[in-house]
Protein backbone atom coordinates (compact mmCIF):
# COMPACT_ATOMS: atom_id res chain seq x y z
CA UNK A 1 0.00 0.00 0.00
CA UNK A 2 1.57 3.41 -0.70
CA UNK A 3 2.16 5.48 2.42
CA UNK A 4 -0.95 8.14 2.81
CA UNK A 5 1.99 11.00 3.46
CA UNK A 6 4.07 9.89 0.41
CA UNK A 7 0.80 10.16 -2.29
CA UNK A 8 -1.30 12.84 -0.35
CA UNK A 9 1.04 14.97 2.02
CA UNK A 10 2.13 17.38 -0.61
CA UNK A 11 0.74 20.37 -0.93
CA UNK A 12 2.11 22.58 -3.93
CA UNK A 13 -0.10 25.23 -4.96
CA UNK A 14 2.31 26.88 -7.83
CA UNK A 15 3.11 23.22 -9.12
CA UNK A 16 -0.38 22.85 -9.01
CA UNK A 17 -1.46 25.60 -11.08
CA UNK A 18 1.27 25.41 -13.20
CA UNK A 19 -0.21 21.37 -14.46
CA UNK A 20 -3.66 22.88 -14.38
CA UNK A 21 -2.61 25.89 -16.89
CA UNK A 22 -0.89 23.16 -19.05
CA UNK A 23 -3.79 20.68 -18.68
CA UNK A 24 -6.19 23.75 -20.18
CA UNK A 25 -3.80 24.42 -22.85
CA UNK A 26 -4.30 20.60 -23.92
CA UNK A 27 -8.20 20.37 -23.28
CA UNK A 28 -8.46 23.69 -25.87
CA UNK A 29 -6.08 22.47 -28.21
CA UNK A 30 -7.73 18.50 -28.03
CA UNK A 31 -11.45 20.74 -28.50
CA UNK A 32 -10.50 22.73 -31.05
CA UNK A 33 -9.50 19.84 -33.41
CA UNK A 34 -11.92 18.02 -32.09
CA UNK A 35 -14.63 20.47 -32.91
CA UNK A 36 -12.99 20.19 -36.52
CA UNK A 37 -13.88 16.48 -37.12
CA UNK A 38 -16.93 15.82 -35.33
CA UNK A 39 -18.97 17.08 -38.12
CA UNK A 40 -17.37 14.22 -40.05
CA UNK A 41 -16.91 11.57 -37.70
CA UNK A 42 -18.86 9.79 -35.20
CA UNK A 43 -18.49 10.76 -31.40
CA UNK A 44 -18.15 6.87 -30.21
CA UNK A 45 -14.89 6.63 -33.17
CA UNK A 46 -13.42 9.64 -31.85
CA UNK A 47 -13.43 8.85 -28.40
CA UNK A 48 -12.30 5.08 -28.93
CA UNK A 49 -9.04 5.91 -30.78
CA UNK A 50 -8.59 8.74 -28.16
CA UNK A 51 -8.16 6.48 -25.83
CA UNK A 52 -6.73 3.97 -27.30
CA UNK A 53 -3.90 5.53 -27.77
CA UNK A 54 -4.33 7.01 -24.26
CA UNK A 55 -3.18 3.91 -23.21
CA UNK A 56 -0.10 3.37 -25.28
CA UNK A 57 0.70 6.83 -23.36
CA UNK A 58 -0.07 5.57 -20.22
CA UNK A 59 1.86 2.47 -20.59
CA UNK A 60 4.79 4.35 -21.61
CA UNK A 61 4.97 6.46 -18.53
CA UNK A 62 4.37 3.75 -16.24
CA UNK A 63 6.91 1.07 -18.46
CA UNK A 64 9.43 1.06 -15.66
CA UNK A 65 7.10 0.41 -12.82
CA UNK A 66 5.31 -2.42 -14.66
CA UNK A 67 1.56 -2.08 -16.15
CA UNK A 68 0.37 -4.81 -13.56
CA UNK A 69 2.16 -2.96 -10.69
CA UNK A 70 0.47 0.54 -11.76
CA UNK A 71 -2.89 -0.87 -11.88
CA UNK A 72 -2.76 -1.36 -8.20
CA UNK A 73 -5.30 0.14 -6.33
CA UNK A 74 -6.45 0.94 -2.90
CA UNK A 75 -9.84 2.11 -4.05
CA UNK A 76 -10.19 0.21 -7.21
CA UNK A 77 -14.36 0.71 -7.06
CA UNK A 78 -13.45 4.66 -6.75
CA UNK A 79 -11.15 4.49 -9.93
CA UNK A 80 -13.71 2.47 -11.99
CA UNK A 81 -16.32 4.84 -11.20
CA UNK A 82 -14.22 7.87 -12.25
CA UNK A 83 -13.19 6.84 -15.11
CA UNK A 84 -16.64 6.03 -16.31
CA UNK A 85 -17.26 9.53 -15.51
CA UNK A 86 -14.75 10.76 -17.61
CA UNK A 87 -16.60 8.89 -20.78
CA UNK A 88 -19.30 10.50 -20.37
CA UNK A 89 -17.77 13.78 -19.41
CA UNK A 90 -16.49 14.08 -22.61
CA UNK A 91 -18.90 12.35 -24.79
CA UNK A 92 -21.19 15.13 -23.69
CA UNK A 93 -18.38 17.97 -25.05
CA UNK A 94 -18.06 16.54 -27.82
CA UNK A 95 -21.59 16.57 -28.33
CA UNK A 96 -21.81 20.16 -27.71
CA UNK A 97 -19.31 20.94 -30.12
CA UNK A 98 -21.57 19.70 -32.91
CA UNK A 99 -24.35 22.21 -31.85
CA UNK A 100 -22.36 25.24 -30.20
CA UNK A 101 -19.43 27.57 -30.80
CA UNK A 102 -16.02 26.26 -29.47
CA UNK A 103 -15.51 29.78 -26.88
CA UNK A 104 -19.42 29.62 -25.90
CA UNK A 105 -19.15 25.94 -24.82
CA UNK A 106 -16.59 26.68 -22.57
CA UNK A 107 -18.01 29.90 -21.46
CA UNK A 108 -21.00 28.05 -19.96
CA UNK A 109 -18.99 25.56 -19.01
CA UNK A 110 -16.44 27.68 -17.01
CA UNK A 111 -19.19 27.49 -13.70
CA UNK A 112 -17.31 23.68 -13.10
CA UNK A 113 -14.48 25.97 -10.63
CA UNK A 114 -17.53 26.87 -8.30
CA UNK A 115 -19.20 23.62 -8.56
CA UNK A 116 -15.43 22.26 -7.51
CA UNK A 117 -15.22 24.37 -4.81
CA UNK A 118 -18.23 23.37 -3.19
CA UNK A 119 -18.36 19.66 -3.72
CA UNK A 120 -14.65 20.02 -2.35
CA UNK A 121 -15.64 21.96 0.66
CA UNK A 122 -18.67 19.27 0.89
CA UNK A 123 -16.75 16.21 0.23
CA UNK A 124 -13.34 16.44 0.94
CA UNK A 125 -13.27 18.40 4.00
CA UNK A 126 -11.27 21.41 2.06
CA UNK A 127 -11.30 24.90 3.29
CA UNK A 128 -11.89 27.87 1.09
CA UNK A 129 -10.94 31.58 2.35
CA UNK A 130 -12.84 34.72 1.15
CA UNK A 131 -9.63 35.03 -0.96
CA UNK A 132 -10.14 32.00 -2.80
CA UNK A 133 -13.90 32.57 -3.42
CA UNK A 134 -13.37 36.37 -4.64
CA UNK A 135 -10.68 35.10 -6.72
CA UNK A 136 -13.23 32.76 -8.51
CA UNK A 137 -16.60 35.13 -8.34
CA UNK A 138 -14.13 37.28 -10.02
CA UNK A 139 -13.29 34.96 -12.87
CA UNK A 140 -17.13 34.02 -13.42
CA UNK A 141 -17.40 37.29 -13.71
CA UNK A 142 -15.12 37.44 -16.39
CA UNK A 143 -17.18 34.97 -17.66
CA UNK A 144 -20.79 36.75 -17.58
CA UNK A 145 -18.85 39.50 -19.22
CA UNK A 146 -17.97 37.10 -22.32
CA UNK A 147 -21.51 35.23 -22.27
CA UNK A 148 -23.61 38.56 -21.70
CA UNK A 149 -26.85 36.18 -19.96
CA UNK A 150 -29.96 38.33 -21.30
CA UNK A 151 -28.56 39.92 -24.52
CA UNK A 152 -28.76 36.65 -26.34
CA UNK A 153 -31.71 33.85 -26.83
CA UNK A 154 -31.20 30.47 -23.88
CA UNK A 155 -31.09 27.37 -26.75
CA UNK A 156 -31.67 24.24 -25.53
CA UNK A 157 -28.20 23.48 -26.59
CA UNK A 158 -26.50 25.41 -23.79
CA UNK A 159 -27.94 22.55 -21.48
CA UNK A 160 -25.17 20.40 -22.43
CA UNK A 161 -22.07 22.22 -21.33
CA UNK A 162 -23.89 22.25 -18.41
CA UNK A 163 -24.46 19.15 -17.90
CA UNK A 164 -20.78 18.52 -18.74
CA UNK A 165 -19.64 21.43 -15.99
CA UNK A 166 -21.10 19.23 -13.34
CA UNK A 167 -19.96 15.89 -14.58
CA UNK A 168 -16.61 17.88 -14.82
CA UNK A 169 -16.33 19.25 -11.36
CA UNK A 170 -17.56 15.75 -10.06
CA UNK A 171 -14.68 14.50 -11.97
CA UNK A 172 -11.88 16.61 -10.28
CA UNK A 173 -13.47 16.25 -6.65
CA UNK A 174 -13.03 12.20 -7.35
CA UNK A 175 -9.37 12.82 -8.66
CA UNK A 176 -7.93 14.20 -5.55
CA UNK A 177 -10.10 11.49 -3.93
CA UNK A 178 -7.96 8.80 -5.46
CA UNK A 179 -4.76 11.05 -4.93
CA UNK A 180 -5.45 9.97 -1.53
CA UNK A 181 -4.11 6.37 -1.60
CA UNK A 182 -3.23 6.30 -4.86
CA UNK A 183 -0.42 7.42 -6.83
CA UNK A 184 -1.17 9.58 -9.90
CA UNK A 185 0.62 7.03 -12.27
CA UNK A 186 -2.44 4.85 -11.17
CA UNK A 187 -5.08 7.18 -11.55
CA UNK A 188 -3.87 7.52 -15.25
CA UNK A 189 -3.18 3.62 -15.85
CA UNK A 190 -7.01 3.40 -14.89
CA UNK A 191 -8.14 6.35 -17.08
CA UNK A 192 -7.09 5.13 -19.95
CA UNK A 193 -7.92 1.59 -20.05
CA UNK A 194 -10.93 1.62 -18.30
CA UNK A 195 -12.10 4.54 -20.85
CA UNK A 196 -10.70 1.89 -23.82
CA UNK A 197 -12.69 -0.88 -22.66
CA UNK A 198 -15.87 1.19 -22.61
CA UNK A 199 -15.61 3.01 -25.76
CA UNK A 200 -14.64 -0.43 -27.45
CA UNK A 201 -18.28 -1.13 -27.07
CA UNK A 202 -19.36 1.25 -29.40
CA UNK A 203 -16.46 2.81 -30.84
CA UNK A 204 -15.94 -0.25 -33.89
CA UNK A 205 -19.73 -0.32 -34.59
CA UNK A 206 -19.41 3.08 -35.90
CA UNK A 207 -16.61 2.94 -37.51
CA UNK A 208 -15.90 4.86 -40.62
CA UNK A 209 -11.97 4.68 -42.42
CA UNK A 210 -10.10 8.37 -41.80
CA UNK A 211 -7.91 9.16 -44.85
CA UNK A 212 -3.94 10.07 -43.94
CA UNK A 213 -5.68 13.45 -42.33
CA UNK A 214 -8.05 12.08 -40.53
CA UNK A 215 -5.75 9.83 -38.85
CA UNK A 216 -3.00 12.68 -38.24
CA UNK A 217 -5.76 14.70 -36.44
CA UNK A 218 -7.20 12.14 -34.41
CA UNK A 219 -3.60 10.84 -32.87
CA UNK A 220 -3.44 14.58 -32.34
CA UNK A 221 -6.64 14.83 -30.05
CA UNK A 222 -5.60 11.31 -28.26
CA UNK A 223 -2.20 12.50 -27.63
CA UNK A 224 -3.58 15.90 -26.78
CA UNK A 225 -5.91 14.44 -24.19
CA UNK A 226 -3.84 11.92 -22.63
CA UNK A 227 -1.20 14.67 -21.89
CA UNK A 228 -3.80 17.22 -20.56
CA UNK A 229 -4.96 14.69 -18.10
CA UNK A 230 -1.71 13.60 -16.68
CA UNK A 231 -1.48 17.39 -16.17
CA UNK A 232 -4.78 17.63 -14.39
CA UNK A 233 -3.98 14.41 -12.67
CA UNK A 234 -0.37 15.64 -11.35
CA UNK A 235 -2.07 18.88 -10.41
CA UNK A 236 -4.68 17.68 -8.12
CA UNK A 237 -1.77 15.75 -6.82
CA UNK A 238 0.02 18.85 -5.97
CA UNK A 239 -2.92 21.15 -4.62
CA UNK A 240 -6.24 21.27 -3.37
CA UNK A 241 -9.11 20.47 -6.13
CA UNK A 242 -10.49 24.14 -4.80
CA UNK A 243 -7.17 25.61 -4.74
CA UNK A 244 -6.43 25.66 -8.54
CA UNK A 245 -9.54 26.14 -9.61
CA UNK A 246 -9.33 30.13 -10.70
CA UNK A 247 -6.64 28.40 -12.77
CA UNK A 248 -8.77 26.68 -15.00
CA UNK A 249 -10.15 29.91 -16.22
CA UNK A 250 -7.24 30.21 -18.64
CA UNK A 251 -9.15 27.21 -20.30
CA UNK A 252 -11.70 30.11 -21.78
CA UNK A 253 -8.59 32.35 -22.64
CA UNK A 254 -6.81 29.51 -24.60
CA UNK A 255 -10.08 28.15 -26.59
CA UNK A 256 -10.77 32.09 -27.59
CA UNK A 257 -7.63 32.21 -29.04
CA UNK A 258 -7.47 29.03 -30.80
CA UNK A 259 -11.10 30.24 -31.55
CA UNK A 260 -9.38 33.07 -33.63
CA UNK A 261 -6.91 31.66 -35.42
CA UNK A 262 -8.78 28.18 -37.02
CA UNK A 263 -12.78 29.31 -37.21
CA UNK A 264 -12.10 33.03 -37.70
CA UNK A 265 -14.51 33.77 -34.57
CA UNK A 266 -12.65 37.31 -33.65
CA UNK A 267 -13.93 38.03 -29.70
CA UNK A 268 -15.43 41.57 -29.55
CA UNK A 269 -14.51 44.01 -26.69
CA UNK A 270 -16.52 42.26 -23.97
CA UNK A 271 -15.24 39.15 -24.38
CA UNK A 272 -11.66 40.78 -24.33
CA UNK A 273 -12.47 42.28 -21.21
CA UNK A 274 -13.63 38.94 -19.72
CA UNK A 275 -10.37 37.30 -20.66
CA UNK A 276 -8.70 39.77 -19.22
CA UNK A 277 -10.58 39.38 -15.81
CA UNK A 278 -10.16 35.33 -15.62
CA UNK A 279 -6.24 35.80 -15.52
CA UNK A 280 -6.52 38.31 -13.37
CA UNK A 281 -8.21 36.40 -10.90
CA UNK A 282 -5.83 33.40 -11.33
CA UNK A 283 -2.56 35.68 -10.73
CA UNK A 284 -4.45 37.23 -8.07
CA UNK A 285 -4.96 33.29 -6.39
CA UNK A 286 -1.51 32.71 -7.15
CA UNK A 287 0.25 35.47 -5.65
CA UNK A 288 -2.11 35.31 -2.61
CA UNK A 289 -1.45 31.15 -1.97
CA UNK A 290 2.71 32.07 -2.12
CA UNK A 291 2.10 34.81 -0.18
CA UNK A 292 0.32 33.12 2.73
CA UNK A 293 2.56 29.94 2.12
CA UNK A 294 5.40 31.93 3.59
Amino acid sequence: MTPPAAVAGRNNTSRGAIFTMLAMLGFASMDTITKWMVADYPIGQMMWVRYGIFCLFAWFVVRHRGLRAALRSNRPGLQLGRALLAVVESAVFVLAFRYLPLADTHAVAATSPLIVIALGVLFLGEKAGPARWAAVAAGFVGVLLIVRPGFRELDWPLLIPVVGAVLWGGYQILIRLCSRTDTPETTLVWSAFVAFGATTLVGPLQWRWPDATGWALLVAIALLGALAHYALIKALDYAEAGAVQPYSYTLLVFVTILGIIVFGDIPDHWTLAGAAVIVASGLYTWHHERQAGR
